[in-house]
């Protein structure tokens, strides 16, 4: 067999990750066409990449005084935009809103219509569009000015009808869409989007918008139960957890962590004290090293100085500290002010639910 052209192995490569299925629809001969594909689709990220990073490159005062002006008023904002600037518009709806900024979408080709009613007097405007000349916004200008409306535009041309209509401009200009034919909105609607994401987190650092207010927004879902949840809520207890002394027999400890299955043992001193905590991988690390493990004691095998949380942190404060580590971890022991053991939480703990009111 000769010896495999460059191109056929960077294919092989390729084709080894994907599914078998998709490897049976094309025939080998279109291997050229299908790295073709792979190299649009990362030209494509690439360039959007590269769009959002201009884009932050140019925030400047304005996005200061966009923040203020949204600021100085106690009402809601309203988002709008039509086409894919309409989508991104709505996206920034839900960011906004979910965030510390009350905010509402208004399709402009139904303001006209009736939607207007949403507004009071004072109530911010930002007006989201690529191009910065389309007709439904144009038209929607004047009526904003009757309700007093300041207007922020994330506009795609600094040099747009709309662009000399705003009171404040912020610049999501990009060099190209990210399509091979420079038309779909891509890199445009990736640009906007990031200018109103970053709109959104600096209006939340200028309210000092925390992360109790952010799960009190979001109390469905599992995001928003860990914000809200404590880990004395879904921790193991004791009678629920092993909790031996120092000196039980590496056996005994067994037993123990087997009686009571929770992926660890608190290892716990006459006054209740954590002195150590032992997991499942801590035994198995001592059975490799050492030839007979009889003559142990859990105060051999413990880790003395573990990782540990409190019962009233969130579980979002014990996830963060399980897994935002070099070497993650599974279970942690839990202890009250003083040090004293109170328990164990799983990492499955964090992810099923409550165990107790």
């Amino acid at each position: 067999m000769g010896r495999m052209p460059p191109a056929c192995a960077l294919f092989s490569n390729v084709a080894s990750a994907l599914p078998l299925h998709a490897m049976m629809v094309f025939p080998m001969e279109r291997e050229a066409e299908r790295l073709e594909w792979l190299a649009a689709a990362r030209r494509a990220m690439e360039i959007e990449a590269r769009a959002v990073a201009q884009a932050a490159a140019r925030l400047d005062g304005t996005l200061v005084r966009a923040v203020e002006l949204i600021l100085a008023h106690p009402g809601k904002t309203v988002v709008t935009g039509i086409g894919k600037s309409g989508h991104v518009a709505r996206r920034l709806v839900a960011t906004l809103s979910s965030t510390g900024t009350p905010a509402v979408f208004l399709h402009p080709a139904e303001a006209a219509h009736g939607d207007m009613g949403i507004y009071t007097p004072g109530d911010p405007t930002i007006l989201v569009s690529k191009n910065g000349s389309s007709a439904e916004l144009m038209a929607l200008v004047p009526l904003l000015r009757d309700f007093a409306s300041p207007l922020i535009g994330i506009l795609g041309s600094t040099a747009s009808p709309l662009a000399a209509l705003v009171d404040v401009l912020l610049d999501a200009s990009v060099e190209r869409e990210a399509d091979p034919h420079n038309l779909a909105p891509t890199a445009s609607a990736v640009a906007a989007q990031a200018v109103g994401d970053a709109l959104a987190i600096a209006l939340m650092c200028a309210r000092g918008f925390t992360a109790e207010q952010f799960g009190r927004y979001h109390p469905g879902g599992q995001l928003g139960r860990n914000l809200r949840s404590s880990v004395r809520q879904a921790m193991h207890g004791s009678g629920e957890a092993a909790m031996v002394p120092p000196e039980t027999s590496c056996k005994d400890l067994i037993v123990a962590m087997t009686r009571l299955p929770v992926g660890g043992a608190c290892v716990v001193t006459a006054e209740g004290l954590l002195a150590g905590f032992i997991t499942d991988g801590d035994l198995r690390r001592a059975l490799a090293r050492y030839d007979d493990i009889r003559g142990l004691r859990a105060a051999d095998i413990m880790t003395s100085t573990p990782v540990t949380i409190g019962p009233d942190a969130s579980l979002a404060a014990a996830l963060e500290r399980m897994e935002r580590r070099a070497s993650q971890i599974s279970a942690l022991p839990v202890v009250d002010e003083h040090g004293r053991a109170l328990g164990i939480l799983r990492l499955h703990d964090v992810y099923l639910g409550f165990r107790r009111a």
